[in-house]
């Protein structure tokens, strides 16, 4: 399926130059992040699990820094208060149906005190972070059939090869505003002084009410079917090597909202939407030498350089996953005929743009 630059729906930007994406334009272009997935398609099932890993080396000894905010916390995500509190991730971040929190959580439990045998006995616990959105207008959420395995697979299958997006891994039963939806991913080139640095995104996207999307050229599709309340939600995982500090990370993770709106949403009661802004940069250890250690951070003057970009790869990882989604039924309800969720690509095919 095409991405939505593919498509024309992502105008050149201006926030870097002429190379504003990374050379894969998806969250894999931070230098050392991987991301992977397993997809689960069977019978009334279709869903899975995605993994981010920061950096290849043990999470648990070497944690980076994070921060997180809560756009609208109708959600059941698992780690993200101590990720507040403290700063740092511990473990992968694994996405997955909401069902599949307890899954995930043993799994990244199981695989850091494998790793680490002194974990929750000579030294503290470990603070897993998981995240998720409810799949169930495509697969049987009751069926639990996200397991440790499948967690310890998408950790397994994670590269720093383009990402795979749109209904794969956790968004393989995942829509957004009507249509069919799941992973995308974009990223941004920042140049300060004769530095580049590279920020990126990856969204789970399963949220907006059938007929509020606005596309960069200001349509709107409406991809006809039942209008139904806003009760969706959408992860957004930002990943950058700018050195920012906790502060500034949860500063930056609350602009991917602004791409959020310009897409037409507007996060209704019963929608969960977390944004999480991690950097690899100047990582913290589990057990350090010295007292005090040093961390660089990005003067205040140039962070609108990252709130663009954030804002900017949030809106463009949205459309790809709406874009790179085939057109997919829901799952069938007894006295119900079952649903349809088209592919956005295929409404812009019958509907081109006036524009140009």
């Amino acid at each position: 399926m095409p991405t939505a630059r593919e498509l024309g729906l992502m105008p050149p930007g201006a926030i870097t130059g002429p190379q504003i994406t990374g050379p894969q334009n998806d969250i894999c272009d931070v230098p050392g992040l991987h991301v992977g997935h397993c997809t689960i398609r069977r019978g009334d099932l279709a869903t899975g699990v995605t993994a981010i890993l920061p950096h290849s080396e043990d999470l648990f000894r070497l944690k980076p820094r994070a921060g997180v905010e809560v756009i609208n916390g109708f959600g059941k995500s698992a780690g993200l208060m101590q990720v507040a509190e403290l700063g740092t991730l511990e473990t992968p971040i694994l996405l997955t149906n909401t069902f599949g929190i307890a899954a995930c959580s043993e799994a990244l439990i199981r695989r850091a005190i494998a790793a680490n045998p002194e974990i929750g006995r000579a030294t503290s616990t470990v603070n897993p972070v998981v995240m998720e959105c409810n799949d169930g207008a495509i697969s049987d959420i009751q069926a639990l059939a996200v397991t440790t395995a499948d967690a310890m697979t998408a950790i397994a299958n994670a590269t720093g090869d383009p990402v795979q997006q749109g209904a794969v891994g956790a968004g393989t039963g995942m829509t957004a505003f009507g249509f069919k939806a799941g992973i995308g991913s974009a990223s941004r080139r920042m140049s300060i002084g004769d530095t580049e640095f590279t920020l990126g995104a990856l969204v789970l996207a399963n949220f907006g009410a059938r007929g509020d999307l606005i596309l960069p050229d200001g349509r709107r599709p409406d991809p006809r079917g039942p209008a139904l309340p806003e009760r969706g939600s959408v992860i957004v995982i930002l990943a950058t090597d700018l050195p920012l500090d906790a502060r500034q990370l949860q500063r930056v993770a609350r602009r991917a909202g602004a791409g959020l709106a310009r897409l037409g949403a507007f996060w209704g009661h019963g929608s969960g939407d977390i944004a999480l802004c991690l950097t690899t940069a100047d990582p913290l250890e589990h057990a350090p030498i010295q007292a005090i250690s040093t961390q660089r951070r990005l003067s205040d003057d140039l962070i609108d350089l990252p709130f663009r970009a954030a804002a900017e790869t949030t809106q463009e990882a949205v459309l790809n996953a709406l874009c790179m989604a085939p057109a997919t039924d829901g799952r069938r309800v007894e006295g119900r005929p079952r649903r349809h969720f088209p592919a956005l690509a295929d409404w812009l095919a019958a509907n081109p743009s006036q524009k140009g």
